[in-house]
């Protein structure tokens, strides 16, 4: 059980920047404006307290603890850095009244969903890297998805409206969203691979078999092979836009039905 005090200071931090990124959205700040010098500070120090209650929850005396609850904090917090990254080169200040918010309310989820059982294996090396990678990747996809259907939705409103929302003109410029999607999909796909191929190097330490076909490595492995298709394409045909955003979304189901989905139903559903 993490402490709450800091729980509750990062999520009324998380919560206080969100409110003001969004009210700068509605009240029609211009995206070109430049962002104001305490902004991306201010929003490091609750990025950091948020990993900080991360390893306090996950690295247990007992050993690693990772549930569904600990999985949605993860992927909001590295939503929240990727993000913050992107800052660092171009004027993401409106993205972060969506992800901010969605970081405060995510603190709460390894209340509602606990991980009640320790993981196997934590002991061995090989095992804590190969999950370490593995959470980066699946998160890294989370905020692809994300990203690609907020895409989607601005390229929509700009093809069947005469006029976008004042929300979605807002949003930085679709090219500009594209190139950070991209730069998101290849660190995903690079470590989606090295969690393919440390999980072989493991099972093969473990069970003397590198290749376990479970339907989690059978869907992890299509979703490779559609990422990999995706940035293929993406290089020798310059694939983008919609095109883009469905094989996005399409090998992120693959690999939602990978890990989360086995995962939600053995620890909420079955309580195993």
């Amino acid at each position: 059980m993490p402490e709450l005090l800091p729980l509750f200071l990062t999520a009324f931090l998380y919560a206080g920047l969100g409110a003001y990124f969004w009210r700068a959205l509605w009240l029609g700040a211009n995206t070109a404006t430049a962002p104001h010098a305490w902004e991306k500070p201010a929003i490091l120090l609750p990025l950091l307290l948020h990993a900080w209650l991360l390893l306090q929850l996950i690295i247990q005396p007992d050993g690693i603890k990772l549930g569904v609850g600990h999985a949605i904090s993860a992927i909001a917090w590295l939503t929240v850095l990727v993000y913050w990254l992107g800052s660092l080169r171009n004027n993401l200040g409106c993205l972060q009244g969506f992800v901010l918010p969605f970081a405060a309310l995510s603190l709460v989820a390894p209340l509602v969903f606990p991980a009640s059982h320790t993981l196997l294996h934590t002991e061995q090396t090989l095992f804590k890297i190969h999950l370490f990678i593995a959470t980066l990747a699946y998160s890294l996809f989370t905020i692809a998805a994300m990203h690609a259907l907020l895409m989607a939705m601005a390229e929509r409103h700009l093809h069947h409206s005469r006029s976008l929302s004042t929300l979605l003109q807002r949003l930085p410029p679709l090219l500009t969203m594209e190139h950070l999607l991209f730069r998101i999909l290849w660190a995903g796909f690079i470590l989606l691979t090295l969690t393919l191929a440390s999980g072989m190097l493991f099972s093969e330490e473990l069970f003397h078999k590198a290749l376990q076909l479970s339907h989690k490595t059978i869907f992890a492995l299509i979703s490779w092979g559609i990422y990999a298709a995706l940035l293929g394409g993406r290089l020798h045909y310059g694939w983008r836009g919609r095109t883009a955003i469905r094989w996005t979304l399409s090998g992120f189901m693959a690999l939602l039905l990978a890990y989360i989905g086995s995962k939600f139903v053995l620890e909420i559903i079955l309580g195993r």
